[in-house]
């Protein structure tokens, strides 16, 4: 049982690994895109998407191996508790 707990628990680890850096950059790009479009009065849609975008994929070109890494980590893990549970 203590092994599905633990298998759970590295999962959400990877899973705030992978994702928890990408959404806290883009939660800073989001605001202040936002605050200079309340500061410039500039209401236009692709003005706050086009940062973001161009902010994620240069995230996912500068993160993708460190995603790898933590997935690779994870999935050996979760394979060394399978062997643990079998036997």
């Amino acid at each position: 049982m203590e092994n599905i707990v633990a298998g759970g628990q590295q999962a959400l680890w990877a899973a705030l690994l992978i994702g928890g850096v990408p959404l806290g950059v883009l939660l800073v790009v989001g605001l202040a895109v936002s605050i200079l479009q309340a500061l410039t009065q500039v209401q236009e849609p692709s003005v706050a998407f086009v940062p973001k975008l161009l902010c994620m994929g240069v995230l996912l070109a500068v993160g993708a191996p460190m995603a790898t890494v933590v997935m690779q980590a994870f999935a050996q893990r979760i394979f060394d508790l399978a062997v643990v549970a079998g036997g």
